[in-house]
C-alpha cells in the first residue's frame, strides 16, 4: 500500500568540480561554502514523515541541492544520525515516542526543532463498532475477533501499547499482532470494506482518517491523551556543513490540514508511488506557503 522510493544523488559532483567549476557546494549568506548534498533518511511506513521528506526534497532541489531518500527502521535512522551516515530525519516523537532513543543516541544528535505540535497515538475502530472507550475493550474482545491489529514492533506505538494500554485495560487476553504498518493497513481496508469490526493502532496525523470510516477510542486513563510534536533531528556536523538549509529547517512549521492536504494527494487521491510529480503539483497549489518556507 505504501511502496518505498529512493532517489539517487547525481554521481561525480568533483569530478564535476573539478572539470567544469560547477561545486557541489555553493556560497550560504555567510560567505562560507555551502555542502549541497544531503541524506535523509525516512522511517519505513510512517507517512508523515514520507510526505514532510518529500516535499523537503522537492524544496530544497529547487533550491540547487541534490537530496538523497534513504528508507529505513526507526533503530538503524537514529544510529546512522549519530555516526553522520545520514544528515537529517524529519519524524521524530517527542516527548513520548521515541524517548528511548533520544535517550541512546540525544548526545551525538541534534533537533533542529518541531515542526507540529498537534500530533498524538492512537487507538482506533472502524465507525460503527459496538464500543466507544477502551474501557469497553476487555468486556467486547470477542466482537473484535479478540484481537488488536498494530504496527512495527520496535515503534514507540507498539511499546506504549503493550507496556501501558494493554495493562491498564486489562487486555492481556486479546492477541496483539505486530507487524508492520502496511499490513496494519491492509487489514484495516479489508474489515472496513467487509463491515466487519477491527481495532487498530495508529496516530495522527494519518491520511487513513480520511480515508477509512473509521473513530478513535477513548481513552480514560489519559495514556494516549498527550499530544507529540513532530520533530526534524540531524547529524552533529548538518548545522556547519549545511548552514542555510539548517536555518530553513528549524524555522519549518507545518499545520495539521496542510499536512493532510499533502498526504490525501500522495497516499489516498493517487495510487502511484511517484511522488514527485505530486508534490511539485502540491508546491504549485501552495506557492506561496513553499516560497516562505525558504525566504
Amino acid at each position: 500500500m505504501n511502496k518505498r522510493i529512493t532517489s539517487v544523488i547525481a554521481a561525480g559532483a568533483i569530478t564535476a568540480l573539478a572539470l567544469t567549476g560547477c561545486a557541489a557546494g555553493a556560497d550560504s549568506t555567510d560567505g562560507t561554502i555551502e555542502d549541497k548534498n544531503i541524506t535523509l533518511a525516512v522511517f519505513n511506513g510512517w507517512d508523515e514523515g514520507i510526505a514532510a521528506s518529500e516535499l523537503w526534497k522537492a524544496v530544497l532541489e529547487e533550491k540547487g541541492y541534490n537530496v538523497e531518500l534513504q528508507y529505513a527502521d526507526v533503530v538503524p535512522v537514529f544510529a546512522g544520525l549519530s555516526s553522520g551516515d545520514y544528515d537529517l530525519t524529519m519524524d521524530v516523537w517527542l516527548p513520548n515516542t521515541h524517548a528511548e532513543y533520544i535517550a541512546e543516541f540525544g548526545d551525538k544528535i541534534v533537533d533542529l526543532g518541531a515542526w507540529n505540535e498537534e500530533s498524538k497515538l492512537t487507538i482506533a475502530v472502524n465507525e460503527d463498532s459496538p464500543i466507544t472507550s477502551l474501557a469497553e475493550l476487555a468486556d467486547n474482545a470477542a466482537a473484535f475477533n479478540n484481537t488488536i491489529v498494530g504496527i512495527e514492533p520496535g515503534s514507540g506505538l507498539s511499546a506504549i501499547t503493550t507496556n501501558e494500554v494493554i495493562p491498564a485495560y486489562g487486555l492481556e487476553n486479546m492477541n496483539y499482532i505486530t507487524s508492520s504498518t502496511a499490513a496494519m493497513l491492509t487489514e484495516l481496508t479489508a474489515a472496513t470494506d467487509a463491515g466487519e469490526n477491527i481495532v487498530v493502532t495508529l496516530w495522527e496525523p494519518h491520511w487513513a482518517y480520511g480515508a477509512f470510516p473509521i473513530r478513535n477510542l477513548e481513552d480514560p486513563e489519559g495514556i494516549l491523551s498527550s499530544i507529540e510534536s513532530l520533530h526534524t533531528f540531524s547529524s552533529s556536523t548538518f548545522e556547519k556543513d549545511h548552514s542555510e538549509a539548517a536555518g530553513w529547517l528549524s524555522n519549518f512549521k507545518m499545520d495539521l490540514d496542510q499536512l493532510y492536504s499533502l498526504e490525501n494527494l500522495l497516499f489516498v487521491e493517487n495510487d502511484t508511488n511517484d511522488y514527485g510529480n505530486l508534490v511539485k503539483q502540491w508546491m504549485d497549489e501552495n506557492r506561496d506557503y513553499v516560497d516562505g518556507l525558504t525566504s
